[in-house]
């Protein structure tokens, strides 16, 4: 299979969205690896094409498993069946985006940090403990979509869903409005 294919990302308002994923039981079912394979070249072509993007999970291509491609600047790999074991009691909020909803941004609350535990794509458990800030925020994000859970759902208020071409026009406003910015993508 061609990994260098950008397949087609859900919309906000696909229903696929909401499912939540059933657990990868075999890593060696071909579905799964075409699948995997998919996901993690969807990541690489949309980071070639935009420059950015560290994250998809695989119901935003409308497959209802439990795994994640990830490219943290060291090439891209999957986590699968991920979970989150603990929780950091600090939070903060930020403005949250997703390739579901590009021209939105989202202020929601998310914890500092978090510990996860997965499979490799060898079927290796791993756990990683108390994740710094950036990639926590990032994890929190696409494990909810496992969950059928969109950062819209977690909006403060009826304030926190703006357009994306509002925070360019005056990124320094709405900066002030969260405790942690991420760069905005496809700004």
């Amino acid at each position: 299979m061609n990994t260098q294919v950008l397949s087609t990302v859900l919309s906000i308002g696909d229903q696929r969205l909401r499912q939540t994923c059933e657990e990868v039981h075999n890593l060696d079912d071909p579905q799964f690896l075409q699948d995997n394979q998919r996901l993690q070249g969807t990541l690489n072509v949309f980071r070639a094409q935009y420059g950015f993007g560290r994250g998809i999970a695989a119901p935003q291509l409308g497959i209802a498993q439990r795994f994640i491609a990830l490219n943290l600047g060291a090439g891209t790999f999957s986590m699968i069946n991920p979970v989150i074991t603990w929780r950091s009691e600090q939070t903060f909020t930020m403005w949250d985006d997703c390739m579901c909803f590009p021209d939105l941004l989202v202020k929601v609350r998310r914890n500092v940090s978090i510990s996860v535990q997965f499979l490799d794509e060898q079927g290796n458990l791993q756990r990683w403990e108390q994740i710094k800030q950036s990639v926590a925020e990032l994890l929190q994000h696409e494990i909810d979509h496992l969950d059928g859970v969109l950062a819209t759902d977690l909006a403060l208020d009826n304030g926190s869903i703006i357009q994306r071409s509002d925070f360019n026009a005056n990124p320094e406003k709405f900066s002030q409005q969260v405790d942690y910015v991420i760069v905005p993508i496809l700004g």
